[in-house]
């Protein structure tokens, strides 16, 4: 069973990559192209330019800039403070076992790449990138899926240009950024259940909770590290 039914289940009936699921765009109307287009959507409206509560990630950046002058030391900060918030988030999505599960998964699932997207923005800005740029906001998604993310822009037609802050030298045109946003989407959500069916395997309550920590933070410190290299500090900015 993959993440909402989705996952590995889906991936066997339809066995397209995720470019070419996010090709057919509307011809898809589908949960799984819902769920995508709605993970997008959350990653840009919440993740990097706040929502509610949630603060931007250019606020995070600005405060995290205040309190540490250096860039580095700001960067360290911001990591060091999401990698809290995704344990967090994994205990208590594992706290309650197989009880809660089924229901917890899905919020967790968002919760998290909500929370890696914000990292990923944060130090994007704090190394001198626009975050308002739409590249650099598709290379903060594209950072999101590592390795897979020189596959899918080159599947996309798009020349990749080693580093993926590149892309704002590109000024790639909108349909191209979008298909490229909702194939990343596809390739979180389709991965999604695989990775997280780790957690079925000790579905005992306060013990899947310490579980349930140690993978979101372990998930979330790869990201960053993915984040360091793929944004470098820019040599005119901070």
């Amino acid at each position: 069973m993959g993440f909402l039914g989705l996952g590995k289940d889906e991936a066997e009936v339809a066995p397209t990559s995720a470019l070419e699921q996010a090709k057919a765009g509307r011809e898809d109307s589908g949960m799984f192209a819902g769920a995508v287009t709605g993970l997008i959507e959350s990653l840009l409206d919440v993740g990097i330019d706040g929502k509610g509560p949630f603060d931007s990630a250019q606020k995070v950046a600005d405060v995290k800039r205040a309190e540490k002058p250096e860039a580095e030391e700001a960067v360290d900060a911001v990591v060091r403070g999401h990698l809290k918030l995704a344990a967090a988030g994994g205990f208590v999505t594992g706290l309650g076992g197989f009880i809660t599960l089924p229901v917890a998964l899905p919020a967790n699932v968002v919760e998290f790449y909500i929370v890696a997207t914000r990292m990923v923005a944060s130090i994007a800005s704090l190394r001198g990138y626009d975050i308002k740029q739409p590249e650099i906001r598709s290379a903060v998604l594209l950072t999101l899926v590592g390795a897979d993310a020189d596959d899918l822009l080159k599947k996309a037609g798009v020349t990749s240009t080693g580093r993926l802050a590149n892309l704002a030298a590109q000024r790639l045109p909108g349909p191209a950024m979008m298909v490229v946003n909702k194939a990343v989407g596809f390739r979180l959500l389709s991965t999604a259940g695989k990775k997280t069916l780790t957690r079925f395997g000790k579905g005992v309550p306060v013990i899947g909770g310490v579980i349930g920590a140690g993978l979101d933070g372990f998930l979330l410190k790869k990201i960053a590290d993915h984040a360091r290299h793929e944004f470098p500090r820019k040599a005119t900015g901070i």
